[in-house]
């Protein structure tokens, strides 16, 4: 009896570590950013970025997922929608602009809004929603001239909380496609090197910042075919 029970214990975690698909990916796309310079769009991405991830398939409803990301962002206020960020200028007589990287690990859960296989016949396709915790690394304002210009830049590493949502479908054999567009809130105001701390600036609001981006994956497939037994 004891070696019967440990067989199917042996069974049940080989089929839980081996039965899941495993899928790696690229993701090229564009970012964006809203915050206290430029536009205040959340769906346009105008910036060039990348991402590569990792997904396990824990059933055909849900996925956990890891990912690194390398997201420029920018803004100018000559291109703001509001005609207050037009009009401002910088101490030095210039219209307010910035550019800045991030380098992004976030990690987190998928849902499917269908069953989503790749082994079956049927279940090639879903759209879905995303929750993710994301660490980042930025460039950040240290110091400050009375004037309001910057007199030093540093690095900063926070917290970010990504949501969002996507559809993914089949290519053929192993291979897949999704399209996804991710928003991430940041725990920061300084992404674009402005806030209430900067000396001499004029500010719309006290919000946090935010960076999104939005792109096309090509995944790979890999495992062997699922074998779930509680689908949710």
């Amino acid at each position: 009896m004891k070696k019967r029970i440990l067989f199917f214990v042996f069974v049940g975690f080989t089929t839980i570590f081996f039965g899941q698909l495993h899928e790696v990916g690229l993701t090229i796309g564009g970012t964006n950013y809203v915050g206290d310079i430029g536009k205040n769009y959340y769906f346009y991405p105008n910036k060039l970025a990348a991402s590569v991830f990792y997904k396990y398939n824990w059933n055909p409803r849900i996925a956990l997922r890891a990912s690194y990301s390398l997201l420029p962002i920018s803004g100018n206020d000559a291109d703001a929608d509001t005609g207050f960020r037009r009009d401002r200028l910088d101490p030095t007589g210039k219209t307010y602009k910035f550019s800045n990287t991030i380098n992004e690990l976030a990690a987190g859960i998928e849902y499917n809004f269908y069953e989503y296989d790749l082994s079956s016949d049927d279940k090639t396709w879903t759209p879905y929603l995303l929750l993710e915790l994301a660490v980042f690394n930025y460039t950040n304002v240290k110091t400050y001239l009375p004037t309001g210009k910057v007199d030093k830049l540093g690095k900063k590493t926070s917290l970010a909380i990504p949501f969002g949502f996507g559809y993914k479908s089949k290519l053929f054999g192993t291979l897949a496609f999704a399209i996804e567009a991710k928003f991430r809130y940041t725990f920061e105001d300084d992404l674009d090197y402005l806030s209430t701390d900067t000396p001499n600036v004029n500010l719309e609001g006290t919000g946090n910042d935010w960076y999104m981006f939005t792109g096309v994956s090509l995944i790979y497939t890999f495992g062997r075919p699922a074998c779930y037994t509680n689908g949710l």
